[in-house]
């Protein structure tokens, strides 16, 4: 948690955000932010230092309509976005290429209702938090539907808005049940293994956490606990470790912090604030 840099300031410009809600690393060390309000992702070096950006508003190929959430692929460096208001996944290479995509509105398998995050398996699943429709949706790195599980509800394996979610090395599933204010743990396949937090600003409790990340040096679990403006830390059970931030503009608080993601070249944590 020792504040090392950071970088953004408002607008539309090459480095400039407006309303970023999602961040990834790939195993490079580069950093994929989805700019959510001016509609594109933007890539920085691990220091911040611009490389490209692309995605403008629209419903076309390549185009976005606030896009919450980015994960980057650990087999291949492809970039899956959630395209949230355009109810659909789209994949890109590491550059920007445009692959594919699928989804539509609904409740349907493979279809969405105001998906928010996303998240790649070490064998190539893509894991989406399914949101307004209370499930986890998993599809193949194509696209295939392959499973979903959960309902809404406040019960083990059931979801109040899950707003993100993460894929441990090993494959289990981390979901921020935002609106129960908790972490869900599964397995690969929809299990349900293990639950922490309630509601609160105690070590441990969060107000609506909306990011999550494993770290995959450490297996470590962050989260942006946002409405308390911090991350928490816990173990790969739920044990909570440590925890940095409070409300503020400068070095190392945060304004609601949404995204977090943790390089897997050196462990460092990357926050959207």
């Amino acid at each position: 948690g020792t504040f090392v840099a950071w970088w953004g300031t408002y607008g539309d410009g090459n480095a400039q955000f407006r309303s970023p809600y999602d961040i990834a690393v790939n195993s490079s060390g580069n950093v994929y932010v989805a700019d959510t309000g001016n509609n594109r992702i933007q890539v920085f070096t691990s220091d911040g230092t611009y490389v490209t950006q692309w995605g403008s508003a629209g419903t076309g190929d390549g185009k976005f309509n606030y896009p919450y959430g980015v994960s980057v692929s650990p087999v291949n460096g492809n970039v899956y976005v959630v395209d949230t208001d355009n109810d659909r996944i789209q994949e890109f290479t590491a550059t920007g290429t445009y692959l594919t995509q699928w989804g539509s509105g609904g409740i349907g398998n493979g279809q969405f209702k105001y998906p928010d995050a996303v998240a790649v398996g070490s064998r190539g699943n893509v894991y989406v938090a399914d949101s307004e429709n209370n499930r986890i949706q998993v599809f193949a790195s194509n696209g295939t539907y392959v499973r979903q599980w959960g309902s809404k509800g406040t019960g083990t394996s059931q979801f109040d808005y899950p707003d993100a979610i993460a894929v441990s090395p090993g494959g289990n599933v981390y979901v921020a049940d935002t609106y129960n204010n908790r972490i869900q743990e599964f397995t690969a396949t929809g299990t349900y293994i293990t639950q922490w937090g309630s509601s609160g600003t105690a070590n441990g409790q969060f107000k609506y956490p909306e990011g999550i990340a494993v770290s995959p040096v450490n297996g470590n679990v962050y989260v942006a606990d946002t409405n308390n403006n911090r991350i928490q830390v816990f173990t790969a059970t739920g044990t909570y470790i440590t925890q940095w931030g409070s409300e503020g503009t400068g070095n190392g608080k945060f304004r609601y912090p949404y995204g977090v993601s943790v390089s897997p070249v050196n462990g460092n944590v990357y926050v959207v604030d």
